[in-house]
């Protein structure tokens, strides 16, 4: 059984004063590009300052990498932009790690198109046939005449799953489709190929080259989470007998200062 949990004061204390007194700790942290490629290292820095003694080692490489980091032991925490899968939590608690889910903030998937592409609206069914390979052109959806270009994240990552949930209804990625590491691969591939599209988090999206794209009229803006198509929220998932550090440490990420830092990078605060 999952359990969605925010650690108490105390927690954040005893890592304080942890930290303080036992030397350099190093907190491992694995999963979710989404998460760890901006807000989290951000995070990091703010607890570390105010932490000294404490290490980070932040490796962002898809959801998909967090859970089987958990269950050998070599993370404290992992980050996930979906929930954890019923085998990946039978996995851990195989190994004797009962893993809780922490809700870490909500975010945006959002379409992302070259600057020189002339369409700046699409439809949801329109995404959806296009990232599934049923429209090949762009001329078929009001752009300019030229075969479409499509960047994913790869298969490791949960906002890949995401996507084909919430935007393909669960249809194959189009044979075509070029799959990334990260967000930031997209953005790049994007804002090189004028018939380029991708997706990316919120965060993501104000990249110079590239345009988000409005979606059934609604814009990918925070004020607008909660009619955006493509919206959801990101976990962190951590050990119930995790250090006092570790807990200390999601505890400043979902407290105030934390969820401050979250909405300054674009992603929307709890």
């Amino acid at each position: 059984m999952r359990n969605t949990i925010r650690f108490t004061a105390a927690s954040l204390f005893a890592g304080a004063m942890l930290a303080a007194t036992a030397g350099a700790q190093t907190v491992s942290i694995k999963g979710s590009d989404t998460l760890g490629a901006k807000l989290v290292p951000q995070l990091a820095e703010s607890f570390k300052s105010k932490n000294g003694g404490v290490k980070f080692e932040i490796a962002a490489e898809g959801s998909s990498t967090a859970f089987p980091a958990l269950a050998n032991g070599t993370a404290h925490i992992g980050m996930s932009s979906r929930k954890a899968k019923p085998e990946e939590i039978t996995a851990a608690r195989a190994k004797g790690i009962k893993l809780n889910e922490v809700e870490a903030c909500h975010d945006m998937i959002v379409v992302v198109v070259n600057k020189a592409n002339k369409v700046k609206t699409l439809t949801k069914d329109q995404v959806g046939k296009i990232f599934t390979g049923a429209v090949k052109d762009w001329s078929e959806v009001g752009g300019a005449p030229g075969p479409i270009s499509i960047y994913t994240r790869n298969t490791a990552s949960g906002t890949y799953k995401d996507w084909q949930t919430l935007a393909m209804g669960g249809k194959n990625y189009a044979g075509s489709s070029q799959k990334l590491a990260g967000n930031e691969q997209i953005a790049e591939e994007v804002a090189k190929n004028k018939n380029g599209i991708g997706y990316v988090g919120l965060a993501y999206a104000k990249k110079s080259g590239i345009l988000d794209v409005t979606i059934d009229g609604v814009e990918p803006v925070a004020a607008n989470a909660k009619s955006y198509a493509y919206s959801r929220a990101c976990y962190y998932y951590i050990p119930e007998n995790a250090d006092a550090t570790a807990k200390a440490f999601l505890d400043f990420a979902t407290g105030a200062d934390g969820q401050k830092i979250a909405k300054s990078l674009g992603f929307v605060p709890n």
